[in-house]
């Protein structure tokens, strides 16, 4: 039995932070920007209820767009999504026993990229069709 990516707003939100965080943006490395990551991602990882995540997220989204991030957390081109791929390309899942819905590309030479919530390496593997 396969789990079915999780495509709701908080799900989405938990990918961008992910991608967020494994970036090497510039944006990234502001002091403010890596406090309300900090804060998210402590949020998340101690299981805080929906509210509480939502609130670090609101505020996580807030401060990259004060920094000149016009993107925000919440944004496609963070990664959090891949449409229009072809079921030949192997591509880099969530490792986290609660998967988000982040998935990117995965070249067969490079190792999976790294996973910043769950602080391990992503797993590779083929997109299926239904994804």
């Amino acid at each position: 039995m396969t789990v079915q990516p999780d495509g709701s707003a908080p799900a989405r939100r938990t990918a961008a932070l992910c991608a967020l965080l494994g970036s090497s943006d510039q944006v990234r490395r502001l002091p403010e920007i890596q406090a309300a990551a900090q804060r998210a991602l402590t949020a998340l990882l101690a299981g805080a209820d929906a509210t509480v995540l939502a609130a670090c997220y609101d505020d996580l989204d807030h401060v990259l767009r004060r920094a000149g991030d016009a993107r925000g957390l919440l944004n496609e081109s963070r990664g959090a999504t891949t449409p229009g791929v072809a079921t030949h390309i192997k591509v880099a899942v969530c490792p986290g026993p609660a998967r988000c819905s982040r998935l990117e590309r995965a070249r067969d030479l490079l190792p999976a990229p790294h996973c910043a919530v769950h602080n391990t390496r992503m797993h590779k593997r083929r997109l299926r069709p239904d994804e």
